[in-house]
């Protein structure tokens, strides 16, 4: 098996998109941790996956509410992205954000988010340290001419 390091090394040279995972815990309160492994998993029905550590501060507000909004950062939000990755209990001071249509969604940061989408939890799959989280997108838009940020050999650059 490859060593960890290495192992992290490879994988850090794949771009990948830039998503804040957001959802309310059993207090009403938002919860949100940066993730960089989201896609579509489907077209009919829409499903989108989400992979979420173990140990995430974020995990139990998901599985309380029964689903997350993506929320697909715009490029040069990189203080949002550093913000949102800690593990900050204040994470949404000064955060502009609204409530999904869907009760199961999370908060929804527009201004600075290049698209959104919500989901309600259809599916975990255990995998390792993680949870993969398969969503049904009920609920989602996108900024026109709103660039997304990427991640790649642990730097953010837009498109």
């Amino acid at each position: 098996m490859i060593d960890p390091q290495r192992f992290r090394e490879v994988m850090a040279t794949f771009p990948s998109g830039v998503v804040v995972l957001t959802a309310f815990g059993d207090d009403s309160l938002p919860r949100g941790l940066t993730v960089s492994a989201f896609c579509a998993v489907s077209l009919k029905p829409s499903l989108a996956l989400a992979c979420v550590d173990k140990t995430s501060n974020t995990l139990p507000a998901v599985q309380h509410a029964g689903g997350f909004t993506a929320n697909i950062l715009a490029a040069g939000r990189e203080q949002l992205a550093r913000q949102m990755a800690s593990k900050l209990t204040d994470k949404f001071d000064g955060i502009k954000w609204r409530r999904p249509e869907s009760d199961r969604g999370g908060p929804i940061l527009e201004a600075d988010s290049a698209a959104y989408a919500v989901c309600t939890l259809k599916e975990t799959i255990e995998a390792g340290d993680h949870w993969i989280l398969i969503g049904t997108v009920v609920e989602g838009a996108h900024t026109e001419g709103v660039s997304p940020m990427i991640f790649s050999r642990r730097g953010y650059f837009g498109l």
